[in-house]
């Protein structure tokens, strides 16, 4: 089979940076994009150039945003004295899909770990103790995941928030799953994490 052309492969390479894009992906995409109408081509392109220019990070809470501070911070309805600490803005949506939770939020950058060269000074904390400084934050709540990294950064931040109230999401068996699928970190979790059921 002949090799694709130069153009292609280029494409193709660039569409592999993508997450959740592997090498076949990237390749069925860039063949599409170079069949496909010229005009269409040129309004992704226009659309990709657009978004990236005009969404930026809110001063305030670090969620995606085109307006600063984001509507989540603007909103006089959201309960102020509640903030959630998620690791990435991607985390806000799903809370925000789900309809559950009305309080703020914070995103932190990441969560702390040192074989990846993340300290805690690389984090967003400071700009979270300083907002504890500011109003009267009486919980936070970390949703951050339940891996070694994720648990260190929650005992990490629940020391150096005290006196704040800190709590953490609940983790342990998923809804509508059965213990044959569960891993033993799961199981434990959601052992630790039992309560009354009257």
């Amino acid at each position: 089979m002949p090799a694709l052309p130069d153009p292609i492969l280029a494409l193709t390479a660039a569409l592999g940076k993508l997450p959740g894009i592997g090498p076949r992906s990237a390749e069925r995409l860039a063949l599409f994009l170079v069949q496909s109408n010229v005009t269409f081509v040129r309004d992704l392109a226009q659309v990709l150039v657009a978004a990236r220019e005009r969404i930026k990070t809110c001063s305030i809470c670090g969620a995606l945003t085109e307006q600063d501070p984001c509507a989540i911070c603007s909103d006089p309805r959201r309960d102020s004295s509640v903030i959630c600490v998620v690791e990435h803005p991607v985390d806000i949506l799903t809370f925000e899909k789900a309809g559950v939770y009305h309080g703020l939020y914070h995103v932190l950058g990441g969560k702390i770990s040192p074989l990846n060269g993340i300290e805690p000074e690389d984090l967003r904390i400071a700009e979270l103790e300083s907002r504890l400084a500011k109003s009267p934050v009486q919980e936070i709540v970390l949703a951050l995941s339940t891996d070694v990294e994720g648990d260190a950064t929650s005992y990490y931040l629940a020391k150096r928030l005290a006196p704040t109230k800190v709590s953490r999401l609940a983790s342990g068996l998923p809804a509508g799953s059965g213990l044959e699928f569960t891993d033993e970190v799961t199981l434990n979790h959601a052992l630790e994490g039992r309560r009354n059921v009257i």
